[in-house]
Order: structure tokens, then C-alpha cells, then sequence
């Protein structure tokens, strides 16, 4: 009897991780419809970058390799918002 408990003891562990829920998903009020958190961390994301593009042409500042800076800024500008506001 107590073999079986243990058994059923040891999946106990995932079974609560698995099961257990989040709090409510962030999400955003926009004209009436819900945007999640992410995707307007994404927007903003991508709008900084092209703020930054904008800047480094006028500038002048050469890029050795545009096809990986700008998606790489891209995704650097959206977690840092999102760590910014929502961590």
C-alpha cells in the first residue's frame, strides 16, 4: 500500500504544474477590441526600429549586414518593452 502512494505521489508534482492556471492574459482596450500585451509590444518594437533606420541613414552609418540588424533590433526593442512593463 504504501508503494502505490509514492507512485501516485511522484506524478503528483506535474499533474499540479500542468493544471495550474495564469492570471489573466495582459491585454490592451483598443477602440473596443482586445489586443494582447505582445502584439503591441511587438508594434512598438518594430516602430523603434524603423525610428533607429531612419536615424542611421541620415547619419550615414554603414551596415555591414541590414537583413540580420534590423529584424535583431526588432526583436531587441519588443522584449525590452515587454520586460519594461509587464515583468
Amino acid at each position: 500500500m504504501t508503494r502505490r502512494i509514492r507512485i501516485s505521489g511522484i506524478w503528483l508534482l506535474p499533474a499540479v504544474l500542468v493544471l495550474t492556471s495564469c492570471s489573466r492574459a495582459p491585454s490592451f482596450d483598443i477602440l473596443g477590441s482586445f489586443f494582447p500585451a505582445w502584439l503591441v509590444c511587438l508594434a512598438m518594437g518594430v516602430l523603434l526600429t524603423g525610428a533607429v533606420r531612419s536615424l542611421s541613414q541620415r547619419i550615414r552609418v554603414p551596415l555591414a549586414l541590414p537583413v540580420l540588424t534590423y529584424p535583431s533590433l526588432a526583436a531587441l526593442f519588443t522584449l525590452v518593452i515587454w520586460l519594461a512593463f509587464f515583468d
